[in-house]
């Protein structure tokens, strides 16, 4: 349960001071002023002042923060909110583009350290007659090959790949139980159910084998980068398929992250380094939401304000706007650690 926590808040502590640090590079570079850079939230423990910054560690080790002057407040000294518009996007939107590029890194290095992998013949046990799969000559004992022109190594490459292409026709090659390949094309449906009749049923990985391997940086960097893009186009098609009410929504907060956080950290480094490339995703797709008090409720201001030709809505509003914002976002997250902490006691988990 300790080595649980220390993984999962370090990790998380990690992605949110790289979200700050976004911030932080931004304003330095367009020459904002940046009163304080802390690490953990105060009270500060301790802090020392280089150039016109305080740099603080503070007594709760969580996460990080920023202090700028006049976010909201165009007659603060030095405001950012008195700059233009591209110099207030850009320090905004810092920390969403740090959250983005990270996962970059973090999946290149995952391919670079040992890691397991799994290699099996895909086997197909069942297919039900008259549907699209049958129809489209694939057999029961049919091997599954490559799915559009991607080899598949084991049943979870298979359940990204359809992930990835959900919605779209896919070309399978496959190999029939007389030795014979074919390739055939199908639609893959949103709906799990029409899945399973679309596709058939898989048996479980044939002869599988599982060895430990890492790749030269060379190679790890664009397979990383492939990955890293992959998840986001995973994230677009979830966020869809949660929408249309496909894919059930289950919302985790801070608590939630840190429990799936210490139990990947028990199968090794590497899928650490993957999860935390898809928390970082996720903080950055969150911080983008228009809502008021994250970054994306903020850059709507701006846009306001270009869209009224210079005319902006009053610092107090604005203040206030976010004020309510925070709090609403504050009681969503305390609905959500109790579920969380419920989820945790009861001994159920997010993988599963």
């Amino acid at each position: 349960m300790i080595l649980t926590l220390i993984a999962g808040i370090v990790v998380l502590s990690v992605l949110i001071i790289v979200h700050e640090l976004g911030h932080f590079i931004a304003s330095k570079a367009t020459g904002c002023w940046v009163e304080e850079f802390g690490i953990g939230f105060p009270p500060r423990l301790y802090g020392k002042k280089w150039g016109e910054t305080i740099y603080s560690v503070n007594w709760i080790p969580f996460g990080g923060f920023n202090k700028i002057s006049g976010e909201v407040d165009p007659e603060a000294p030095r405001a950012l909110a008195a700059r233009r518009y591209g110099v207030r996007l850009l320090v905004i939107s810092g920390g969403i583009i740090m959250n983005l590029l990270l996962p970059f890194v973090l999946l290149a290095v995952a391919y670079m350290v040992p890691h397991d992998m799994a290699y099996g013949r895909i086997v197909v046990e069942d297919i039900e007659a008259g549907s699209p799969a049958h129809t489209a000559g694939i057999l029961p004992g049919d091997t599954l090959l490559k799915l559009n022109g991607r080899t598949l190594n084991h049943k979870g490459d298979y359940s990204r790949y359809l992930m990835l292409n959900m919605g779209r026709e896919i070309t399978i090659s496959l190999e029939h139980a007389d030795a014979t390949t074919e390739d055939v094309r199908l639609t893959v449906p949103w709906r799990p159910t029409e899945q399973r009749r679309t596709i058939g049923t898989l048996s479980k990985n044939v002869d599988l084998t599982v060895y430990s391997e890492s790749l030269p940086p060379w190679e790890a960097i664009p397979v990383g980068a492939r990955s890293c893009i992959e998840t986001l186009v995973l994230y677009k098609n979830g966020i869809y398929g949660m929408i249309i009410g496909t894919i059930p929504f289950i919302p985790a907060g801070p608590v939630g992250i840190v429990q799936v956080t210490g139990e990947v950290a028990h199968t090794g480094i590497s899928p650490l380094l993957e999860l935390a490339a898809f928390i970082s995703i996720a903080i950055a797709i969150t911080q983008m939401i228009p809502f008021p008090a994250l970054d994306g409720g903020r850059i709507i201001f701006i846009i306001l304000e270009w869209l009224r030709r210079g005319k902006r809505v009053s610092a107090r509003i604005e203040g206030v706007v976010h004020s309510i914002g925070f709090m609403i976002l504050l009681a969503l997250m305390l609905l959500i650690t109790y579920q969380d902490i419920a989820r945790w006691i009861s001994g159920e988990s997010l993988l599963g």
